[in-house]
């Protein structure tokens, strides 16, 4: 009985947080195709919001609601982990790079960043051995965030609006345009999300 009582509202807050990861998704994919985190040569402050807002409405969530954080609390290292094997996308930025539409600065660090944590989560999932760890897990994690902040970073700083004191001749520009806006304004920070629920969750004694 009380098993039933702490499994729905656990399943009712995993529905929720389904709808909201859509919404959340058609959201970025309408306002890409809109135009709308193209803000050249204005300041990113559209697309600035779209990589904070979600980790801060997520932050949120976490300390107020009990349920929510019960529902963090429950969910597998292991599928979190091995959901940053995605990364390995970060090939396209090396790519581009490559073909002259990204700037070396921003392409080189986020591109092989990224490879570095999706080439390494599948391993860190699965071929770990008791006990289980810690530390390696801890610094993989943080690492992982810092990437993406710095990558983040490095985009903004190489773009053409009034804070690009790294733009060149390359620029950014196509980073906000539809597809790749939905790597800032989506999956930057679902990953960075992703990140530290791992990391509340290791600290928390998570087997």
């Amino acid at each position: 009985m009380a098993h039933s009582l702490i499994a729905r509202p656990t399943n009712s807050v995993r529905n929720l947080t389904v709808a909201a990861l859509l919404a959340w998704f058609l959201l970025a994919l309408g306002g890409s195709l809109l135009g709308v985190f193209d803000s050249e040569p204005r300041p990113p402050v559209p697309l600035g919001l779209a990589v904070v807002v979600p980790v801060a409405v997520f932050a949120f969530c976490y300390v107020t609601s009990g349920v929510f954080r019960q529902f963090v609390l429950s969910l597998d290292l292991r599928i979190l982990t091995v959901a940053q094997t995605w990364r390995v996308g970060g090939i396209v930025f090396l790519v581009l790079h490559q073909r002259g539409a990204l700037p070396g600065v921003f392409a080189l660090p986020a591109g092989w960043g990224d490879i570095a944590i999706g080439i390494t989560a599948p391993v860190l999932a699965w071929y770990w051995k008791p006990p289980f760890p810690y530390k390696t897990f801890i610094v993989w994690n943080v690492l992982g965030g810092l990437d993406l902040v710095m990558a983040v970073s490095l985009g903004v700083l190489a773009s053409a609006t009034p804070v690009g004191i790294l733009a060149g001749d390359v620029t950014t520009g196509i980073m906000s345009q539809f597809p790749l806006s939905l790597i800032p304004t989506f999956f930057v920070p679902l990953f960075l999300i992703l990140h530290l629920i791992s990391l509340i969750r290791a600290r928390k004694g998570a087997p």
